[in-house]
């Protein structure tokens, strides 16, 4: 039986899920490492921990946060994050520009590539440069 929290796929296999497919699933990857950290940060209130983590998972706040980790990627990311801003969605949030939207998108996929291939030490990393300076 597969280990849905330890995945190791195949960097063929990987390469196969289409960008859409990996920001669906590094969406849920980003908003988890959100939900965490923000749980760890002092907010105790459930109203104020759905305040907090829609303040960072909203596409204009992604998209900011991206632009703290693109010189930390390796090429093969930056190749899975420009695949990831250059698909097509079928809509763009009403809240974010065509760009921002984009942009979230790139990043979400680039989790979500992070994750089948079981790269959680990487996630981290990204993640807390991307958290610094964050209250």
């Amino acid at each position: 039986m597969p280990d849905y929290f330890a995945l190791n796929m195949p960097r063929d296999e990987r390469m196969n899920v289409s960008s859409l497919g990996l920001a669906h699933l590094g969406d849920a990857v980003f908003e988890l490492l959100v939900r965490s950290w923000v749980c760890t940060h002092g907010t105790a209130r459930i109203k104020d921990l759905h305040k907090q983590t829609v303040r960072f998972v909203t596409a204009p706040a992604q998209a900011v946060m991206a632009e703290k980790i693109l010189p930390l990627l390796t090429e093969e990311e930056a190749d899975v994050f420009r695949r990831g801003r250059n698909a097509a969605p079928h809509s763009i949030a009403k809240s974010a520009t065509r760009s921002q939207y984009q942009t979230a998108t790139a990043l979400e996929a680039l989790f979500g590539w992070l994750w089948l291939q079981g790269a959680r030490e990487r996630i981290n990393q990204l993640f807390e440069q991307m958290m610094e300076g964050e209250v």
